[in-house]
C-alpha cells in the first residue's frame, strides 16, 4: 500500500465517527451529549500519562548515555588509525545524542504539560463552582 493510499484510508476512518453539538441542551440527563463522542479527560488519565512521562524521562537520562563513553572513545581510536569506520561511529554518536535530547525534551514538555494542565483545570473547576454558588445565593436575595 502506497503512502497516499494509506493517508487516505486513515483520513476516511478518522472522520467517520465525528459527532457534532452546537448550541443546543444536552438530550441526557448529567451533561452527556449522547451519540458516540468519545473525547473525555479525566484528571487521573491526565496523571498517569505525566507520570509515565516523567518516568521514562528519567530512565532516558540514565540509560540514554549508556555508551556514550565507550563509543566516542571507540570512533577517536579508530579515526586515529586511519579507519573511516571511526569517523562513521562519530557521527552515529552525535547522531544518537541530538535525538536523545529531543526525546528527553519531548518528555519533560509533557510530563510538564499535563502536570500544568491537571493544576489549571482544578483551578478553573474551583472558579466555576465557586461562580455557581455566587449565583445561587443571589437567587435567594432577589
Amino acid at each position: 500500500m502506497s503512502f497516499d493510499q494509506e493517508w487516505a484510508s486513515v483520513r476516511t476512518a478518522s472522520t467517520a465517527n465525528v459527532d457534532m453539538r452546537l448550541n443546543q441542551v444536552a438530550p441526557e440527563p448529567g451533561g452527556g451529549g449522547g451519540g458516540n463522542a468519545d473525547l473525555s479527560v479525566d484528571q487521573d488519565k491526565l496523571g498517569a500519562i505525566g507520570s509515565a512521562a516523567y518516568a521514562l524521562h528519567g530512565r532516558l537520562v540514565k540509560d540514554g548515555n549508556h555508551a556514550r563513553t565507550s563509543t566516542t572513545e571507540a570512533g577517536a581510536g579508530l579515526s586515529s588509525h586511519g579507519f573511516l569506520t571511526g569517523a562513521a561511529l562519530t557521527t552515529v554518536q552525535e547522531t544518537w545524542s541530538s535525538q536523545l535530547n529531543t526525546l528527553l525534551d519531548a518528555c519533560a514538555n509533557i510530563s510538564n504539560h499535563l502536570d500544568y494542565s491537571a493544576a489549571s483545570h482544578a483551578e478553573e473547576e474551583a472558579d466555576i463552582a465557586a461562580a455557581l454558588s455566587a449565583s445561587r445565593i443571589n437567587e435567594y436575595l432577589k
